[in-house]
């Protein structure tokens, strides 16, 4: 059973690694849950630093949760502080640049590496403005609105039920 890859997309699943409806908000309590994160996602090489990780979790957090005329500047700013390359790699004859952490890097460099890789991606998809938050607090998960009409405010039914649920007891008090 999957416990982490929601979206297979690494940028979302971390910052989703934090829920505020669980007694305890930490998804990622020890080292062992960092391994399941990262082979359920395909990051390749050893476990590293599990506080290096939560790190890159809330700067990720901290630059989705910016309005999405400002992501930009927030996702640039954050980046000039990572240790990336940049390459050309060959995708079915068409050349196209790819982000690379240096070889030495540990594992929160990789993760937040690829974090923006993904999140450029997302851009380059046409889906920076649909990128948000859930609208039901305390929760704070990232998803991508798929939705026809783009007007999605929640990240599950869940947090929709839950949202609707307070709202009409609000009315009917």
């Amino acid at each position: 059973m999957r416990q982490y890859a929601e979206t297979g997309l690494v940028a979302i699943d971390l910052a989703n690694t934090w829920d505020e409806y669980l007694d305890d908000p930490e998804r990622l309590p020890d080292t062992e849950a960092l391994s399941r994160f990262c082979d359920e996602l395909g990051v390749p090489g050893p476990v590293g630093d599990l506080e290096a990780v939560r790190e890159v979790r809330e700067r990720l957090r901290a630059v989705l949760a910016c309005p999405a005329g400002e992501r930009t500047g927030a996702l640039a700013h954050w980046v000039a502080g990572l240790p990336v390359r940049v390459t050309v790699a060959d995708s079915s004859g068409v050349p196209r640049l790819r982000l690379v952490t240096p070889e030495n890097a540990g594992l929160a460099e990789r993760l937040a590496v690829r974090s923006v890789a993904e999140l450029l991606d997302v851009a380059g998809a046409g889906d920076w403005t649909r990128l948000r938050l859930c609208a039901a607090r305390p929760c704070q998960d990232a998803f991508i609105d798929r939705s026809r009409p783009g007007k999605r405010q929640f990240c599950s039914t869940r947090c929709a039920n839950r949202a609707h649920a307070a709202a009409s007891r609000a009315r009917h008090r």
